[in-house]
């Protein structure tokens, strides 16, 4: 039997990590959260999961600055990175894309796109 995946949520909304932490659980995925940037980084070297869901707008520490920092680590490089954020324009993903995001998923966002999008991710991986 597989082993069940375990995906860190960084997100520094309440409601919306725990929309998406529920999501994914009921999907059978094993879900770490972090509430800011720098608690992620320090979760992601510390529980090596297999995906990061990752919001862009975070106080201190942004969703750019935390993908380049774990995409340039040697113990975090390999995990792959969605992005999730409210931030809609080409711009944006195409940034989220260049610091390091395997996919970028804007919100509001459908439960299967999502789900879709962590699948692929996975795979990817």
């Amino acid at each position: 039997m597989a082993k069940q995946k375990r995906i860190l949520v960084v997100e520094d909304e309440p409601h919306i990590l725990k929309l998406v932490s529920f999501i994914l659980t009921s999907n059978g995925y094993e879900v770490i959260e972090a509430y800011i940037g720098a608690e992620g980084v320090e979760k992601a070297r510390k529980e090596k999961p297999d995906l990061v869901v990752l919001d862009v707008m975070m106080p201190n520490m942004d969703g750019f600055e935390v993908a380049k920092t774990l995409t340039s680590d040697m113990a975090t490089k390999d995990i792959p990175i969605l992005m999730l954020s409210s931030k809609a324009q080409f711009e944006d993903k195409m940034k989220g894309i260049d610091s390091g995001a395997t996919d970028y998923i804007t919100k509001p966002f459908d439960k299967e796109e999502l789900l879709q999008k962590v699948r692929e991710c996975l795979e990817e991986a």
